[in-house]
């Protein structure tokens, strides 16, 4: 595999947690940086997002900060969270959606304990990017923050990060051993055992209160 898709919403501690771990990866594996909404990705799959859910948040928050630590990468919480992340995924469309924008916009937001809703946060990123502040209002780039959300979702993407390998997702900051193991030998997916619980069948559903 020479490419991999890598969706993200700047919204996720975990897609920044990810975007740390993506250098782990072999390095003659193009990643092509794929910004979604993550909460059009929630509403198509009628999820919740962790913030959404009192106590997961909090331990949310707190097992973000804890990994981060451990592993030794700089980590802060935005000044508030959740926040709107639409001004800073259409940046990244402006920017061309490449790694290095990718990276300093995940870096002003998760390592400064900045505010997201300030304006001149975004304005001083347009500008360490040579990107017209404006640029996000444009209808090109909000065509393709919703156009690549809906494309993540029909690959059956349904949340961030998510790393795409051929037609094969890989979700979470935690499923880089993962991703790095089916690199190394896609026939892990095709084991007796892989292939049963890809269709075992469901065995009790929940009933609607």
């Amino acid at each position: 595999m020479s490419q991999a898709d890598w969706y993200f919403d700047f919204i996720s501690p975990y897609a920044y947690l990810g975007l740390m771990r993506l250098r782990e990866l072999p390095q003659d594996l193009e990643i092509r940086y794929r910004p979604v909404l993550f909460a059009g990705l929630l509403n198509h799959w009628e999820q919740k997002g962790p913030a959404e859910i009192a106590p997961k948040r909090s331990w949310t928050y707190r097992s973000c900060t804890w990994w981060a630590s451990a592993h030794g990468i700089p980590f802060r919480f935005p000044a508030a969270h959740p926040f709107n992340s639409l001004p800073y995924l259409r940046l990244a469309i402006a920017a061309g959606s490449t790694g290095q924008a990718v990276r300093l916009i995940f870096e002003a937001l998760w390592t400064s304990a900045a505010d997201p809703a300030d304006p001149a946060l975004l304005a001083e990123l347009a500008g360490a990017l040579g990107v017209d502040p404006q640029a996000g209002s444009h209808q090109p780039v909000k065509d393709a923050l919703r156009g690549g959300t809906q494309q993540a979702i029909a690959a059956g993407v349904f949340g961030v990060p998510t790393l795409r390998v051929g037609d094969e997702l890989f979700w979470g900051a935690d499923a880089t051993d993962f991703v790095k193991a089916y690199l190394a030998d896609p026939g892990i997916l095709g084991t007796a055992e892989m292939r049963r619980v890809a269709t075992l069948p469901v065995g009790a559903s929940r009933i609607p209160i």
